[in-house]
């Protein structure tokens, strides 16, 4: 069992502590009353930001009989295309992380197999994107800018708040993003200034973002855990940028971890960058333990798991009743007016404002 954990603003990055069944019998999946044995393993691929408490995990596999085991498998982009690339065949029954950004790539490669998951009549009706329920919503969250409190006091520098304020001269050098083709908060944060600037002004900014320094890596972890100053409370930060792109709810990451915990977070929220990110798991199609797989997507909004959830990946309850905690509401910042881009205009747009964004910005 491994405890490895990793601050993820929204996502705890952590390796989850699952016994494998090694002797379940062939992994047999089995529709019928017949002689067949049914797999006891239920299988859930997902992006490394996966968590949960070991007893709500636990109690889950007592009450259903099924054992979990999960597969990482990097960033949720890379993860989505092992799918894609898997399809018909999976290597599991369940796929979590796949967000509204990329939603349209998995539907449109048809990797999921239709299930109305139950409890879904408690989910918040503006999550569910999917009238199919070929994937079912599991968490929200908000994709901004966070900055580093102490540089910035040091600096005697007011932090950014906007979009605009990234391009002014006195944060030139200070910010660094993920790759819009292969993180989701990179491309959330792409998406923020599509929505903000619409499809023709969104490539004048980013000319202007480059120009004033915007440092560009693979991904979440790269960027707030080795490249941002502000990480782990400030204390074990390697990194000399103080804004970096993750979540809104990075901030009680910053006050759980931090050794005493401060009565106030280091870091802040630029809350005029954000885009509001939803994220879907849904039951693969071809997968061997289709009736586990149905039993863990029920599991992944009810009320256990979504009130968990909070703490474990840092990240918002898509059910109407679920609780936050209070680390949550005290440190967490609620973002009024995140930037959106509706799902059809992300189907139609999103392949070529990657590419677009990647001649003019990695190039």
């Amino acid at each position: 069992m491994s405890t490895t954990k990793k601050l993820a603003g929204v996502a705890l990055v952590a390796a989850l502590g699952v016994t494998t069944l090694s002797a379940c019998g062939g992994d047999v999946k089995d529709k019928s009353a017949g002689d067949a044995p049914k797999s006891k393993t239920v299988t859930l691929v997902s992006h490394d930001s996966f968590n949960v408490t070991d007893t709500v995990l636990k109690e889950f596999e007592q009450q259903s009989g099924y054992t979990v085991k999960v597969l990482k498998s990097g960033d949720a982009g890379a993860a989505l295309n092992q799918e894609i690339l898997t399809k018909g065949s999976p290597r599991g029954d369940v796929f979590f992380g796949v967000d509204n950004t990329l939603l349209s790539r998995a539907l449109d490669n048809g990797i999921f197999t239709p299930y109305e998951a139950k409890g879904l009549a408690e989910v918040k009706p503006e999550s569910v994107l999917d009238k199919e329920h070929r994937v079912t919503p599991v968490d929200s969250g908000d994709i901004c800018v966070n900055y580093d409190k102490a540089y910035f006091a040091d600096k005697k520098l007011a932090p950014p708040q906007t979009l605009d304020d990234l391009i002014k001269p006195e944060y030139k050098d200070l910010l660094v993003t993920e790759n819009a083709a292969t993180s989701s908060p990179g491309l959330g944060f792409l998406l923020a200034s599509a929505g903000k600037y619409g499809d023709d002004g969104w490539k004048d900014y980013w000319s202007k973002l480059k120009a004033n320094g915007v440092e560009v890596v693979d991904g979440w972890e790269q960027a707030y855990n080795e490249r941002f100053s502000g990480s782990a409370g400030g204390k074990k930060a390697k990194g000399d940028r103080p804004l970096v792109v993750s979540y809104a709810s990075s901030p009680p990451v910053e006050v759980l971890y931090a050794e005493p915990q401060p009565a106030e977070a280091p870091t802040g929220v630029a809350t005029g960058t954000c885009f509001r990110q939803t994220e879907f798991a849904g039951l693969l199609k071809g997968a061997k333990n289709e009736e586990g797989g149905k039993a863990l997507l029920d599991f992944l909004i009810s009320e256990k798991f979504q009130e968990d959830m909070p703490l474990q990946m840092f990240v918002n309850p898509v059910t109407k009743d679920a609780k936050l905690p209070e680390l949550f509401t005290k440190h967490g910042v609620v973002i009024e007016k995140p930037e959106t881009v509706a799902p059809d205009a992300i189907a139609k747009n999103r392949d070529q404002w990657v590419k677009a964004w990647s001649a003019l910005v990695v190039k």
